[in-house]
This record gives C-alpha cells, structure tokens and sequence, in this order.
C-alpha cells in the first residue's frame, strides 16, 4: 500500500487510523509498563496509567465511528500516511535506559496531538471534530498527566530506589563490560606488542602487532560477552550491547599504546621514543582502570591499583624480557 496524503484521506480513514494509533500505544505502554515492573515499580504505575487513558480514548473514537460508518474499519493505519512517525517496536526498548523510555513516551505524545490537530481541521462533522479537537488537548497536556502521575506515584523514596537500579543497570550494562574491555585490552597486549618492539626494533611491525592484537582481541571479547548471557536473569542487559561495549573498549585499550608506534623508522631514536610514548600511555591506562574500578566496583583505590597497576607492569616486564632474549 503506497502512502497517502493526508488530505486525501477520508473522515472515516482519519477515524481509523485514530482507533488504530489509539489501541498501538496503549498496547506500547502497557509494553513498557511490563519491560520496566522489575526494575522501576513506581514508573510501571505512571504507563499502566497512561495505557488505560489511550485505551479510554480509543472506545470514545469507536463508539462514534460505529454510530457513522458501522463496525467495518478500513486496513490504514498512521504509518501509511505521509509525514507521521513509525512506533519503535517495544522490543527495540528492552534494557534500555529508563530516561530513553519516557522520552520515546514524550515523543509519542507529541506525535499524536500532531494528528488529532490535523484530522480535526480535516474533519466535516461538528460531533467528530470536536471530538478530535478534544484528544489533541488531551494529548497535549498528556505530559503534564503524566508528570502529575509522577508526582503522586514517584515519592522520593521510590525515586531514590529507581535512582539506584538505574545507576546499578548503568554498571552492569557499560561498566563492568567496558571494564572487563579495557583491562583484557590494556594488559593482554603488553606483552605481544613490547616483545615485538625489544625483539626488532622496528615500529612499522610492532604497530602492525599492535593492530593486530588489539583488534583481534576485541573481536574476540564482543562474541565473547555477547553469548556469555543474554541477560533475561542477571539483568545485565542486552547482550549485543554489551558485546559491543565490551568489544570496543578491549580495542581501545590496545590500540592506546600501539599508535605511539606510528612514530617513523626515520625519526632519530624513533624507536626509544615510540617506547617511551607508549609507556606512559600504559602507565595512564592502568591508572583509569584503578580510578574506574574505584569509583563504579567499590573496590578501594589502592587496592585497585595494587591489582591493575602491579600486574600490567608485570605483564610488561615479560614482554620487554622476552623480546629481548
């Protein structure tokens, strides 16, 4: 079916695709009330709320169409006109952040008040534009519904307990995997890419196993993460996301002291200063996992550093002593 404008639409299309719209975000919020019952309570109220209004919205619209044009609806609904949003499946919201949800929300809102302005500048019948002009004003202020339902269901203890699961999926989800990314990445390649360097003393092939180590290793631990659990019981999100977190963190944390290697074979002492660069880049990176695991693991800082620091200079001398040999 080719899209149509919406001033080709007829009274009864309009109707339709309002019943229509009107029975989708119901259904999309009472979605998002069950996607988020387990981490965010109090919210769950608020779009149960906001599910039982649409739906209210959507019997007003039938019962006038029914009284028009019978029980028949036409096959049309928003997404085949010109100019109107698509609905993002609820799946495409599964474990995503809280404030990304109620803004999808917010947009929904918007876009519908859109149409029912619209359909009632297009609509003939006094009963059925007064009607639509009505659910505009309702969609309009169906932000302030729902920041007064907010109000009254969101107390402050619920806001700090949601405060705090957000907080807790933010770590699960980015931070423990970018973690686990960035120490594999920072500290397993020490040792391939300085042996390399003592054992040729060349750049361009110490870059080259540089390159190849840490992206290597971050293909490696994307699939990794993404088929260690798919997050349905621990929570931990969803597991292309964190693959991705996870692969592209362990890249980074290669990559972070590889480049200094691009220094030219024919700048003087380009291989003592390309070293030295890439030290200190190391001595940064494992000094970022300490401070991360610090401030996001609860482990105390000098512990962290005991643990990262100590073993990826470890890790290092290895690398120095075998290329060497």
């Amino acid at each position: 079916m080719s899209l149509k404008n919406f001033s080709e639409l007829t009274e009864r299309e309009v109707l339709a695709i309002a019943i229509a719209s009107e029975e989708e975000d119901s259904r999309i919020y009472l979605g998002f009330a069950e996607e988020l019952a387990d981490r965010y309570p109090a919210t769950t109220k608020v779009f149960q709320e906001m599910a039982g209004e649409e739906d209210g919205h959507r019997r007003q619209l039938l019962e006038i169409y029914q009284a028009r044009f019978g029980r028949n609806l036409p096959a049309i609904r928003r997404e085949d006109v010109k100019g109107f949003l698509n609905r993002r499946p609820t799946w495409v919201m599964k474990n995503l952040p809280l404030e990304t949800i109620r803004n999808q929300a917010e947009a929904m809102e918007a876009d519908a008040q859109r149409f029912y302005v619209q359909a009632a500048k297009q609509s003939q019948d006094v009963g059925v534009r007064k009607l639509l002009g009505d659910l505009a004003m309702v969609e309009k202020s169906h932000g302030e519904k729902a920041s007064a339902l907010s109000e009254a269901i969101l107390t402050e203890s619920a806001r700090d307990e949601e405060g705090k699961t957000a907080h807790r999926f933010f770590v699960l989800q980015f931070v423990q995997p970018g973690l686990a990314g960035l120490m594999d990445g920072s500290v397993s390649t020490l040792a391939p890419l300085f042996a390399a360097a003592f054992a040729t003393h060349n750049n361009w092939s110490t870059l080259l196993v540089g390159l190849a180590a840490s992206i290597g290793a971050g293909i490696s631990m994307a699939i990794a993460e993404a088929l260690s659990d798919d997050g349905s019981v621990t929570g931990r999100g969803a597991p292309i996301i964190r693959g991705a977190v996870c692969g592209l963190m362990t890249a980074f944390g290669g990559l972070g002291h590889s480049l200094p290697y691009l220094v030219p074979d024919s700048w003087p002492h380009a291989f003592w200063t390309a070293t030295a660069i890439a030290s200190a880049v190391v001595f940064v990176e494992l000094w970022v996992i300490a401070y991360i695991r610090a401030r996001y693991m609860d482990t105390p800082f000098l512990k962290a550093v005991a643990q990262i620091v100590v073993g990826g200079v470890i890790v290092l001398a290895v690398g120095i002593l075998i290329g060497g040999a």
